[in-house]
């Protein structure tokens, strides 16, 4: 899964990794505040990376004082998670964090203050801010910086949500700055190695691509009507479930906009139709609180719309297993992980065609070109249809399962473990060709 380049020679084994994830905590749920994907990566990974007995040290920024400063996370499992304070102890929106970075560089050296040089093997940077510190570990261990980026500014910008601001050129300049610096960069997609040779100069060899991956264990079919009563929905409702961080790059808006048009086509629809959307405020969703139900009242969906808060991985599994179809009109993912967990329960999704979602949905999702709600409504009101005829839902079903499988965590450590011992390789100057 990585891209072709230098074999690795006699590089010592990678034993321990340094993963900084500044802005958001692995500790935190995903769908709240700052936390996404990128949390479901680091936990997933780190967690993967540490039964295969690599010691795994996670940096993050403390946001309470009754946080310890150490915290595993998981008992044993040698995984351990440390608060490091940089500016005020609460949750800061990530516009601001650039001003704190150099207060977190000192902090987080003060945590490895006692470490010898050459103590971690690699340092594993998630989101240009964690890369600007990272950079700055990496020289303190001489060892190699791998980057992740997850989201970038300049591909944002191309496909801002209307009305949403744009990201500054300060995030620009210092994710520039993060691929100058970072020994290897991991992009999700083939798509996104492209961004990153074409829009910010990335040496075509330092990309790897290697797709993020589904817990399978836990995004399984299961049975809909007992998923249904689990979690409070009829057995005969029609069920447009949308999971994601409520802001208008993930776009809950053009999901409900087409469902209105969806009921208003067939009225039948009212006493069924349910809209769950998963997920708390965030990113420029927080200055515009009130959109959304906005939205649901112009539509007249009040009695369809339930706002629910953001729920455990394995309750989202339920969730995902009870619906008809999981909606992720995005205007950009780097993969869309939450399109590949549906597919794993077995479940349609229809997405935007953009980003990484075309990769992570493969044949058996729809993708849907823009976000006219009436291209949405008749996307999803197709997929509907089909699945009213006899066979078919245990057909996708198992295409879908199928597809999915292709992305396990497992794998996605697989990669990761060759991209760090390539990144050792070439600092200690042992590679072949």
């Amino acid at each position: 899964m990585s891209s072709d380049g230098p074999t690795p020679a006699a590089a010592r084994p990678v034993r321990r990794v340094a993963m900084v994830s500044l802005h958001t905590s692995p500790l935190e749920r995903p769908g709240t505040g700052d936390a996404g994907g990128l949390n479901v990566y680091v936990v997933e990974t780190a967690t993967r990376l540490a039964r295969r007995g690599v010691e795994v040290d996670i940096f993050t920024r403390a946001t309470s004082a009754t946080q310890r400063q150490s915290v595993d996370l998981e008992p044993g499992l040698g995984v351990v998670v440390h608060h490091v304070t940089a500016g005020p102890l609460e949750a800061l929106g990530k516009e601001t964090l650039p001003g704190h970075l150099c207060s977190f560089a000192a902090d987080m050296s003060r945590h490895v203050a006692g470490l010898v040089e050459g103590h971690y093997d690699v340092i594993h940077a998630h989101y240009w801010l964690s890369g600007q510190v990272g950079w700055v570990a990496s020289d303190r261990f001489d060892v190699p910086l791998v980057q992740t980026m997850h989201t970038m500014a300049k591909v944002k910008n191309r496909a801002l949500a209307a009305g949403d601001t744009p990201e500054p050129q300060t995030r620009v300049s210092g994710e520039e700055e993060v691929v100058a610096r970072a020994d290897a960069l991991v992009a999700n997609t083939p798509a996104e190695a492209r961004e990153l040779t074409e829009l910010y100069a990335a040496p075509p060899g330092s990309v790897h691509v290697v797709p993020p991956g589904v817990a399978l264990e836990t995004f399984r079919p299961g049975d809909r009507a007992e998923a249904r009563a689990r979690v409070g929905l009829a057995a005969d409702a029609v069920v447009l479930l949308f999971v994601g961080r409520i802001q208008p790059l993930k776009a809950p808006d053009v999901l409900v906009r087409a469902a209105g048009r969806m009921l208003r086509r067939d009225p039948s629809l009212a006493g069924r139709l349910v809209v769950p959307v998963l997920g708390g405020l965030s990113g420029s969703g927080l200055a515009r609180p009130e959109s959304l139900q906005r939205v649901v009242r112009e539509e007249g969906l009040e009695g369809q719309v339930r706002l629910v808060p953001p729920v455990s991985r394995s309750e989202l599994a339920t969730w995902m297993q009870a619906a008809d179809l999981v909606a992720v009109p995005s205007h950009n993912e780097s993969f869309g992980l939450v399109a590949v967990e549906a597919l794993a329960c077995g479940t349609p999704v229809v997405a935007t065609r953009v980003g990484g979602l075309p990769l992570a949905v493969g044949d058996v999702g729809v993708l849907v070109e823009g976000h006219d709600p009436d291209d949405w409504a008749a996307a999803m009101s197709d997929v509907l249809e089909q699945a009213a005829e006899p066979g078919w839902r245990e057909d996708h079903s198992r295409r879908a399962v199928a597809h999915a499988g292709q992305y396990s965590w497992e794998r996605t450590v697989d990669a990761l473990l060759e991209v760090y011992a390539a990144a050792v390789a070439t600092r200690q100057g042992v590679l072949h060709g």
